[in-house]
């Protein structure tokens, strides 16, 4: 998983990418808030975010707002890194749009054990908009084969959106997962192949005869 760390305190910085890096992330950097904005806008922006509060150029608070209002919220999670530590700085930050936060000076072990829970959060949130997707897509099949389908009234064949005709088998192999497997109702056995049913009939026949016997 990639991790932007937004520090500018350069050992704080270091020390922050050492630790995360030993322990088994992708780290990215930035030194102000606005290099960590722009890091956010890219289309690989990192889902797990470290923000220091106090950052020239643009506070950690101040991107919060930002990512909850530009980009997709479900799938950025991030961990205010503060000083700060009254009650009201707490709920500014949470209420800016931050998902945790860290009082400086912090545990190696606590900053280990949130960034894992940010970690797994990010999982789940991304399995989940994964399997949404797959719903919706599943939805449109469904709602392609509702409605009224013009179909011939001789060969079966179906109108489709382009206005060309398509086998009625091959229309719904294309707007589904069914597939076809093709054999003879009893009906069109007679219609098109008497010699084969009355070779069964007389098979039957001939069966039901041999056992009258004993």
């Amino acid at each position: 998983m990639k991790i932007l760390i937004a520090e500018d305190e350069s050992i704080t910085r270091r020390m922050l990418k050492g630790m995360l890096v030993k322990w088994g992330y992708d780290v990215v950097t930035a030194c102000d808030g606005k290099e960590a904005w722009e890091i956010l806008q890219t289309d690989d922006a990192p889902q797990l975010v470290i923000l220091d509060w106090m950052m020239p150029g643009m506070d950690g608070v101040e991107i919060c707002r930002k990512v909850r209002e530009f980009t997709t919220p479900s799938l950025t999670y991030i961990i205010l890194l503060t000083a700060k530590d009254t009650k009201e700085d707490i709920v500014l930050g949470l209420g800016a749009g931050a998902d945790d936060y860290i009082s400086k000076p912090f545990e190696r072990e606590e900053l280990q054990a949130r960034v894992q829970v940010g970690a797994r959060v990010v999982g789940l949130q991304s399995a989940l908009a994964f399997r949404i997707q797959e719903l919706q897509e599943a939805l449109s099949h469904i709602k392609r084969l509702q409605g009224i389908l013009p179909i011939c009234m001789h060969c079966h064949k179906i109108r489709d959106d382009y206005d060309s005709w398509q086998k009625l088998e091959e229309y719904i192999e294309e707007h589904s997962d069914a597939e076809f497997s093709h054999g003879l109702c009893p009906e069109c056995q007679k219609k098109y192949y008497p010699e084969s049913v009355r070779e069964k009939d007389d098979e039957t026949a001939s069966s039901q005869k041999g056992r009258g016997r004993y």
